[in-house]
This record gives structure tokens, C-alpha cells and sequence, in this order.
């Protein structure tokens, strides 16, 4: 089974006034959930966005989630979100198939 990613978007600091503009998001903190059905994991983070002046401007009010999970992504890369992909992977082989374990003392069994 393929795992599963999901971003999530836990907050946005804005500049309150940039060239005519309101609340110009300037970072984003987010989060990526991965799982397998069984397991899951989470990397975190924040990105920082650029303001291109006279580009194409939506009114804070008009944000949707997936617009800022495409800016981060654009953003950070194919490969920096390949990687947290990775990172998010190899977590759940983790959990899966932990590298030490800690079973009881075998004489208080």
C-alpha cells in the first residue's frame, strides 16, 4: 500500500500592508501527516513566502488551503517535498519495524 500525505496548514503570518495590498502572507507554518493505514508520522515546518509586486493578488479572505499548500510546495521545491515525503516514509518503516525494542526482564516474567 502507498502511504498517504496530508498538509496541513496550522497558520499564516502576513505583512499588514504591502503596496496597496492587506495581510500579504509572508510565512506559512505547516504540517505533513503521512501514514500507512497502521502508522503515521509528522514533519513540521514554516516557509517563507515572496511578495512579487504586481502580481496576481488574492484578498487574504479569499485564500483557500490548497492555494497555500501549492505556493509552499512551489516554494520549498520538487525536491525538498520529495524529501519530507521520505522523511515521512521512513518514519513509518520505523514504527513498522522498530530497530530496539525493550521487552520485560525475562525473570520478573
Amino acid at each position: 500500500m502507498t502511504n498517504i500525505y496530508t498538509w496541513v496548514i496550522d497558520s499564516l503570518d502576513c505583512i499588514p500592508s504591502a503596496e496597496g495590498q492587506s495581510n500579504v502572507v509572508s510565512n506559512v507554518h505547516w504540517r505533513v501527516n503521512g501514514t500507512d493505514g497502521t502508522y503515521n508520522s509528522t514533519v513540521y515546518g514554516t516557509q517563507s513566502l515572496t511578495y512579487i509586486s504586481k502580481s496576481l493578488f488574492t484578498p487574504y479572505d479569499k485564500l483557500t488551503k490548497n492555494q497555500i499548500v501549492a505556493w509552499v510546495q512551489e516554494a520549498m521545491g520538487a525536491e525538498q517535498v520529495a524529501s519530507i515525503q521520505t522523511n515521512l516514509d521512513n518514519q513509518i518503516i520505523i514504527l513498522a519495524n522498530p530497530p530496539i525494542i525493550t521487552p520485560p526482564l525475562p525473570w520478573l516474567a
